[in-house]
């Protein structure tokens, strides 16, 4: 399709590629540039939807839609603070407790409440107001990267398990529900969202086969491709690690024209060997056999796909570890992140998707729920809150340049003034609307995939694990953590420095076999969001304890001492990722340890 010229198409943001682009970027602009009505009438919107249940109502908001009366009587809240009447609706309760709309179903936070997925309960209505933010990423970066329409898209794209609340409420994560969706699987052909990956590969529960068949789907189509990517950049650095462990048997089923026994879903089967495997291409499979074999995999992305012109993947907040390895394998491609969202809600987009992954921010878009932000001092890391004094909120339009701020929504769907604990900087505006860098999220320690691992779970896990010491004397004077995403997939570190209390007494020491059980323990003490990682999406590696000598902690204050931290206020830290105090953390290494086997997982929500 040729740039439209007529000024009727144009947009500020720049030349639209299509009709369809300019509709799309004429939306951005005009609700950007009223970012505070919007806001006003979205809280209106809410208001007057829910105004009857159960919810507002315990708060007396008799009918309010004002933001001043809101304020002065919903208080900011967690995830654990609704807990109880999730809980009810997860149950069975159909009453309307959240929202005036029936939950039709519950989405899987990666955050977790007691070691478990938090249940976050939405509406059939959020399903068309996602859709709406997706459909503004393709008209931007077309602004960007011309021709997008003259090829396809090699995504990698996966279902992960689902399973039904005690009430019958069907609960996965956002993307699997979208995935799973008419929306989804009944779209109409679109020339600048054409994958080479067949929905039914997508929509595969077996990840072996889900991953196999799209990858097979992008070699025989590689001269097409004009983009690679996957939701994070942990995702497509684990299908760069799946065609090193199976090109031999890709490119077998390419030069012979058969498709691999493995592949054993019969839907999925007949797809692909009646529509994409449909003759012998000996040359293809010598060109992938050659490429593969030899040990040089730098650039593999471009070698093999040719016409690619970027990556589009997260890379931002614990994804930012994985952007070495990612230029590697690429040859140093562009990284567009589009999309700033979670399973409460969508937030905004990357106005600018092919800057410097360290330069990425976000636009909030004002019309996908109504914003507050909680000013954060990174000294206090913002405490919690109390009912009693309630914090003055930010809105929207009022946010300041350079100031940090923690994310407060407030949705259809029916959750109100609920604190996300994504931590975001302001880095300007565009027209009226704010414009963030995501900072962290609040409290994680560890992240390789999805998981989020804080400081709790990892104290309660270790402690757990260390019971195991105690019939050799044995305990755990100290430790520290960080991932490491060198290897594919990453996996947790756990430095332990270990005091043995009879050191002269014979079989006093922990043995090998302890030890690697140790790492079993702790992992089996993770969340669930952690081990389904680790059993079914095999996203994490198994989790390795890494022994120090004794007095290794020491050096470690001595080093923080002699780059200014104060002796009366010093700790050891609990996650590291400085390379200095990692190289003189495996300088003092005295054996190594992994988990002998995956932690226990189920689908199935613990009752």
């Amino acid at each position: 399709m040729a740039v439209v010229d007529n000024p009727q198409f144009s947009s500020p943001l720049g030349p639209p590629a299509c009709e369809k682009d300019a509709k799309a970027l004429r939306f951005i602009q005009e609700t950007t540039a009223n970012a505070d009505s919007v806001q006003q009438r979205v809280l209106a919107e809410i208001l007057t939807q829910n105004a009857h249940t159960e919810y507002v109502n315990r708060f007396r908001l008799n009918g309010a839609t004002d933001r001043d009366t809101f304020k002065s009587k919903l208080p900011v809240v967690t995830y654990e603070d609704l807990q109880p009447d999730i809980q009810r609706i997860a149950n069975g309760d159909r009453s309307p407790i959240f929202s005036s709309h029936p939950i039709s179903e519950f989405l899987t936070s990666s955050g977790t409440s007691a070691g478990e997925r938090k249940l976050m309960p939405t509406i059939k209505e959020e399903m068309e107001r996602r859709q709406l933010l997706y459909s503004l990423l393709m008209p931007i970066m077309n602004l960007y990267v011309p021709g997008l329409d003259k090829g396809k898209g090699l995504y990698f794209l996966f279902v992960k398990a689902e399973t039904k609340t005690p009430g019958g409420l069907v609960a996965r994560p956002v993307l699997t529900s979208y995935y799973k969706s008419d929306i989804f699987k009944t779209r109409p052909y679109d020339p600048y969202n054409d994958y080479t990956s067949p929905n039914e590969a997508v929509l595969c529960a077996d990840s072996f086969q889900s991953m196999y068949t799209q990858m097979l789907c992008g070699l025989l189509m590689r001269g097409q491709v004009l983009r690679v990517g996957a939701v994070f950049a942990s995702g497509l650095l684990r299908a760069i690690r799946f065609l090193q462990l199976n090109w031999k048997q890709l490119a077998h089923d390419i030069a012979t024209g058969t498709l691999n026994p493995k592949i054993t879903d019969s839907c999925l089967r007949e797809c692909i060997t009646t529509k994409y495997l449909t003759n012998p291409n000996p040359e293809l499979a010598e060109f992938i056999s050659k490429e593969c074999s030899t040990e040089e995999w730098e650039g593999i992305i471009t070698r093999i796909w040719p016409n690619t012109k970027y990556l589009d993947v997260i890379v931002t907040g614990a994804m930012a570890q994985y952007i070495p390895t990612l230029e590697f394998y690429s040859g140093g491609l562009p990284m567009a992140c589009t999309m700033y969202a979670s399973s409460e809600c969508y937030f905004g987009v990357n106005l600018n998707p092919m800057c410097k992954p360290d330069e990425v921010t976000y636009t909030i878009m004002p019309n996908m729920g109504y914003f507050e932000f909680l000013p954060h001092d990174s000294l206090s890391q913002a405490p919690a809150l109390s009912r009693d004094s309630p914090p003055r909120l930010v809105d929207l339009a009022d946010v300041e340049v350079g100031k940090e701020y923690e994310l407060v929504i407030t949705t259809y769907a029916g959750l109100c003034r609920y604190r996300v604990g994504d931590v975001l900087k302001v880095t300007g505006f565009h027209n009226a609307a704010p414009q963030f860098r995501f900072v962290r999220r609040k409290n994680v320690l560890l992240s390789i995939d999805s998981d989020k691992t804080d400081e709790a779970e990892l104290q309660k896990a270790i402690e757990s694990a260390s019971s195991l010491l105690r019939e050799f004397n044995t305990t755990v004077v100290e430790y520290t953590s960080y991932a490491d995403t060198k290897t594919i997939p990453g996996h947790y570190v756990i430095y332990w420095e270990l005091l043995v209390k009879d050191n002269e007494a014979m079989n006093c020491h922990p043995t090998d076999e302890i030890l690697n059980q140790c790492c079993l323990a702790i992992e089996e003490n993770l969340n669930s969001v952690y081990r389904q990682g680790r059993v079914a999406d095999n996203s994490i590696g198994p989790l390795e304890i890494r022994v120090v000598k004794n007095g290794t902690f020491e050096e470690l204050m001595d080093y923080a001492i002699s780059r200014g931290a104060s002796i009366n206020q010093y700790k050891a830290p609990r996650c590291v990722n400085f390379t200095p105090i990692v190289e003189l953390l495996d300088s003092r290494v005295t054996s190594v340890h992994f988990s002998p086997a995956k932690p226990h997982w189920t689908p199935e929500r613990r009752r």
